[in-house]
């Protein structure tokens, strides 16, 4: 089987990069797959290549490349095919259009398969109609905007199916009642880890992800403070980079000072290996308000180490098994989350008993059972033909206008928003 996945930036990190290529290099063992970035901005990819994976770059933006795109003035003109509605519309362009486009129409591929919400729908509208189109979903429905979810209702009946990270966000795109599109919810995968696993002797609590307002890192360093009241032996460490302004690492900081954390919590930038740290603590902890799935949780759990989340809509009641390889807290909760660690770390058979289901029963997440859960659903869409490749002009007609309206309603309401702030 010829599989290839539409990428927006194979050459940065990311949780959508890294779960794309475990699972590219998954299939790659038994088939022909290709990783497609449409943005290149490195000579090799930060995270890795994938093993006996194939990678095209489409748009090649390193200063020094002897193909420099940056400087075709098509790369100046606004993208058309990619949604506006998608947050990375600014960094596509009518080259980025033509460029997909083209690939798309002579791309000799059994499944295409694409991973956020503006590539789904160049597949849609592009992709030559002998290949199965599959849509990938790394976020959440909810999580997108008025003008995206009417995008997702008008482009994705032409795919073929959907593929969510939890079933609670199979079941909403179900309900938008997209016909004959095939929804369904498979995990991101996580390899083993080659790392021993955590011995549970680190007196560390360990939390790791980006650095912004969702995640709740004050929430958690709040929480810790009361661990620290405690047990004042025990450390809280953080990984993760932060946006380009920083504003978020140094609030984190400003709080940590405040609360004279010093000593007990520490922020650190992503570090390539993460197992190692997670191999170095004895539990894991996660304080967002909204995940979308919950790498880093599996990450965790692969490592022998009992997650602490908050029971968010999505990804955590997903993963974890409240009182048996983890502990799910109320989001929000900060003495709960206080008083979850700290059931932890003063029971050492409880904490180990639960690591070692915790590393059990991650293995539902392993590379190769989630590649067969892609497999099965490709075979049987290939068994099944392609489907419908064309809502008609009069749809089409009646969706530019229905898109310009909303478009118009959110510059009024952004106009208004910054008229009432003066």
């Amino acid at each position: 089987m010829r599989i290839s996945f539409l990428l927006h930036n194979a050459y940065t990190f990311g949780g959508t990069i890294r779960s794309t290529f475990n699972l590219a290099a998954a299939l790659a063992a038994h088939h022909d797959v290709e990783i497609i970035s449409v943005l290149r901005y490195r000579e090799t990819p930060a995270m890795g290549a994938p093993p006996h994976v194939r990678l095209t770059p489409l748009v090649d933006l390193r200063r020094n490349a002897a193909h420099y795109d940056g400087d075709d003035p098509r790369h100046a003109q606004p993208a058309r095919v990619f949604p506006r509605a998608d947050g990375r519309h600014r960094q596509y362009s009518r080259l980025t259009d033509e460029r997909i486009g083209r690939c798309l129409s002579r791309l000799e591929a059994d499944v295409i398969v694409g991973t956020r919400p503006g590539l789904n729908v160049h597949i849609a509208r592009q992709a030559h109609p002998a290949a199965v189109r599959v849509g990938q979903e790394h976020l959440t429905l909810s999580g997108h905007g008025l003008r995206m979810r009417h995008e997702i209702r008008h482009r994705y009946p032409l795919l073929d199916a959907l593929t969510t990270v939890t079933e609670a966000d199979a079941r909403a795109y179900r309900q938008l009642g997209l016909p004959d599109v095939r929804v369904r919810a498979i995990a991101n995968s996580v390899p083993a880890m080659t790392a021993r696993p955590a011995e549970h002797t680190g007196k560390v609590v360990v939390a790791a992800g980006r650095l912004i307002p969702v995640k709740r890192y004050d929430l958690l360093i709040r929480a810790f403070a009361d661990v620290v009241a405690s047990h004042p032996d025990w450390q809280l460490r953080i990984f993760g980079k932060g946006d380009t302004t920083g504003n978020e690492k140094n609030s984190l900081t400003a709080l940590i000072d405040n609360l004279g954390l010093n000593g007990h919590v520490f922020l650190n930038d992503h570090v390539g290996a993460l197992e190692d740290e997670l191999a170095k603590a004895s539990i894991a902890v996660s304080a967002s308000d909204r995940e979308s799935f919950g790498m880093t949780i599996v990450e965790a759990m692969r490592c022998g180490l009992p997650v602490v989340a908050t029971d968010c809509p999505n990804g955590p009641r997903e993963i974890i098994t409240h009182g048996v390889d983890g502990l799910l807290v109320r989001p929000g909760d900060t003495q709960g989350l206080a008083a979850a660690l700290c059931g932890l770390i003063r029971d050492d058979t409880l904490r180990r008993r639960m690591g070692e289901a915790a590393r059990h029963n991650s293995a539902r997440y392993a590379p190769d059972h989630i590649a067969e859960q892609h497999l099965d659903l490709y075979q049987d869409l290939l068994r099944r033909g392609p489907g419908r490749r064309s809502l008609g002009p009069l749809r089409e007609t009646a969706h530019r206008t229905r898109t310009a309206a909303i478009d118009t309603a959110h510059t009024l309401r952004s106009t208004a928003r910054r008229a009432m702030r003066r």
